[in-house]
């Protein structure tokens, strides 16, 4: 793939940036499944690449919406990733998991998006975290009855507007790095290792990350509770 002058154009899967989200690609692959698509795209099968599209899409999206609370961010984070996996595909020898490979990937053009954010604020529109349909999906009968209800009632409606404010505030105190850590272990569900294998650091590091991410969200939001 190196050299090709295809490389520079994304097969359509990962061209179409968020519209991937729909198709629920092939979850039942095993990792020799994920080996041999890895080989038949490094040798040059689009096709097989764009299999490994469906695969990752998913989580890779989730993970940039999450810790960039823009979709417009989440989108850019996307593509540019894509890209980079594909441009650099023939790089990966199987020295660790394929995921850990591109969350590698992901988390440091999410760190980059962050560090921008915070040297030009002036350029950042407000971002406020909702809840999505598929975390709504997960709320319980009750829950759902209270988060509805708040569109009928203006008073709680302002106020869920600004916990949310408070909330987002919070999380933007934390640094790039800390924010990342806590997106990663709360929001994906990753295990510290894996984390630390994501952001090539260790374990412990990875954890101290994420004892001062919370420390200093237990601080900024102590008045919520």
């Amino acid at each position: 793939m190196a050299g090709s002058p295809e490389v520079e154009t994304l097969p359509n899967s990962a061209a179409t940036a968020v519209a991937p989200l729909a198709v629920s690609g092939p979850s039942v692959l095993s990792a020799a499944d994920d080996r041999t698509l890895i080989e038949r795209a490094q040798a040059g099968d689009r096709s097989a690449f764009e299999l490994l599209v469906q695969r990752y899409d998913r989580q890779v999206l989730r993970l940039a919406l999450n810790v960039l609370g823009s979709a417009e961010d989440a989108r850019d984070v996307y593509q540019e990733a894509f890209l980079k996996i594909y441009r650099n595909l023939h790089r990966f020898r199987f020295e660790c998991a394929f995921y850990t490979w591109i969350y590698r990937i992901v988390t440091n053009i999410c760190l980059d998006h962050m560090r921008h954010r915070r040297s030009h604020p002036e350029e950042q529109p407000p971002v406020f975290r909702t809840v999505s349909s598929e975390d709504r999906r997960d709320l319980d009968f009750f829950d759902r009855q209270q988060a509805n209800g708040t569109h009928s009632d203006p008073e709680r409606e302002v106020l869920g507007h600004e916990i949310g404010q408070k909330v987002e505030a919070a999380l933007q105190a934390l640094s790039p790095r800390e924010r990342i850590v806590f997106e990663m272990r709360h929001y994906q569900g990753m295990k510290l290792r894996a984390i630390g294998e994501a952001l090539g650091t260790t374990e412990e590091t990875a954890k101290n990350s994420l004892f001062r991410a919370t420390r200093k969200l237990r601080a900024q939001l102590e008045g919520l509770r």
